[in-house]
């Protein structure tokens, strides 16, 4: 038993959008660490190139697509070149998202002061993003009879998050996206689950885990009283994509330090 690697995934390949830093860049390692060809998608290429070389440099295989998840034709040519490369996608992690430049309890106006033309960027990253990914990875997967679906939600999007309302219900909406997905898929051996995060640690929150004052003052709400490290997420995302979550479906799985507690 101890010869086997439960997260073996040799002959996979994976496509993770906004893995250019943060927990796409960590789950695009630990992907290729046990044994993935990667597609690093991100919004800007000068990242999404560092990540792939980076594999490269160490024995795995990637390449960097540029492109925005909002967009459907970027989403279909990250595709394209992604099976071009390496052949059928296999592993679909939706981890690209927008949460704003501001986090919740910093800065920002209430939601009843905002104008509706501010809520389209969160709707198109956070929700449009995974459905225009999951539509295009789902005829290939089908073809295989086989396919891993990971769509990496929010805390904010399983019990709502003030000041972020906007994105709570874009994530609550890919989560619910997912559930979706998981009763049309099944059939084909295609599993789509949920992770939902809370802080994490990454150049996208610094705002907020870099104020010395706020990370005291959010973080006594968590029971493991620290951020998350991307790397904490990266490893639930390669369980998921693996054989050994063969049976699991449908699921939302929180990496947030006990912030709140799935019953």
């Amino acid at each position: 038993m101890s010869d086997i690697n439960l997260l073996d995934l040799q002959g996979r390949v994976a496509l993770v959008t906004g893995a250019g830093q943060g927990v796409g860049e960590a789950t695009a390692r630990y992907l290729a660490a046990y044994g993935a060809k990667v597609v690093v998608n991100d919004y800007v290429l000068d990242r999404a190139t560092a990540v792939a070389s980076a594999i490269n440099d160490e024995g795995g295989a990637a390449i960097a697509v540029q492109g925005d998840v909002s967009d459907q034709g970027d989403v279909e040519r990250a595709v394209a070149e992604g099976k071009a490369a390496f052949g059928t996608i296999d592993v679909l992690v939706n981890n690209a998202g927008n949460a704003g430049a501001n986090p919740a309890g910093l800065t920002g106006k209430p939601f009843w002061e905002k104008d509706p033309a501010e809520w389209e960027p969160f709707m198109r990253v956070n929700l449009y993003g995974p459905l225009h990914c999951s539509r295009a990875v789902i005829p290939g997967m089908i073809e295989a009879n086989r396919g891993r679906i990971i769509t990496v939600i929010s805390d904010a999007g399983r019990q709502g998050e003030p000041g972020l309302e906007v994105y709570s219900a874009a994530k609550a909406g890919a989560a619910g996206l997912s559930r979706a997905l998981a009763r049309s898929l099944g059939r084909f051996n295609i599993t789509v689950n949920n992770v939902a995060i809370a802080a994490t640690r990454t150049p996208a929150t610094s705002l907020m885990t870099d104020n010395e004052e706020y990370a005291k003052r959010v973080l006594r709400n968590y029971i493991i009283r620290r951020f998350g490290e991307p790397s904490d997420v990266a490893a639930m995302i390669t369980f998921l994509a693996s054989d050994s979550s063969g049976w699991i479906t449908g699921q939302t799985y929180p990496v947030n330090g006990g912030f709140s507690i799935s019953h």
